[in-house]
């Protein structure tokens, strides 16, 4: 449930790659096409990140026929897949643009929550725990440690739930982002709640209400917790 904003991790992730494989084009191509390629991708990344499915669709398929096998923009398209609800087509980006760059830890991430989204608890949490083991960079660590998080406060299989380490996972993801992010200070509520805490859920959901500049689509989610919570029900995905 919880991510850090598309927009965000994509500049990140392009930061990144350019910096540790500066001698190593990102594809094979001249620098015109690889500037028009990027900027097509950071475009469809900001356009996801404001609701724009569509917009993003027709950059980052752009962005494809330019490079089929450039790895960023395999990873913006499973995110368009994801939330067009073709997750296979989305495990076929995120397995295709790790086999590209294995070091893209956000695509592995954004498997992981796919097989939640399709019952596929065992293998998630699995995935979950591998890429906390590997200690990626702290933005990255935060939103495997809230997903995590969330996935063991939420999830329907009760067999998959622990409260406490939920409690845990959030409360050091948000301590990575310095309190700042409302979707992983939302997410600690819904661990409290799943302990049966049901005073410091409410406390924490209004926490991340008070956020600064929370999304509208954000900020009405969250109130729906928010009413859960004080009606002394836990969140179930």
């Amino acid at each position: 449930m919880t991510s850090i904003k598309t927009a965000s991790v994509f500049i990140a992730i392009i930061t990144s790659i350019t910096a540790v494989h500066a001698s190593v084009p990102i594809i094979v191509n001249t620098p015109i096409h690889q500037r028009a390629v990027m900027n097509l991708c950071t475009k469809a990344s900001h356009q996801l990140a404001d609701g724009d499915v569509a917009g993003a669709k027709l950059n980052i398929d752009a962005a494809l026929r330019i490079d089929p096998k450039l790895w960023p923009a395999l990873y913006i398209r499973a995110q368009i897949f994801t939330k067009e609800g073709k997750y296979e087509l989305a495990i076929q980006d995120c397995n295709e643009a790790l086999r590209q760059y294995p070091g893209c830890v956000e695509a592995s991430l954004l498997r992981a929550s796919i097989k939640v989204r399709v019952g596929k608890y065992a293998e998630a949490l699995k995935e979950f725990n591998y890429l906390i083991s590997l200690h990626p960079r702290p933005v990255t660590l935060a939103r495997a440690l809230s997903d995590r998080a969330w996935f063991q406060a939420t999830c329907p299989d009760s067999s998959f739930r622990n409260g406490q380490h939920a409690v845990n996972d959030a409360k050091a993801a948000c301590s990575i982002m310095v309190w700042k992010d409302e979707d992983m200070i939302d997410t600690l509520a819904a661990a409290y709640a799943e302990t049966g805490d049901f005073d410091s859920a409410t406390r924490y959901a209004a926490q991340a209400l008070a956020i600064k500049g929370i999304a509208p689509v954000d900020s009405k989610r969250i109130q729906q917790h928010l009413t859960l919570f004080q009606r002394r029900q836990p969140i179930r995905s």
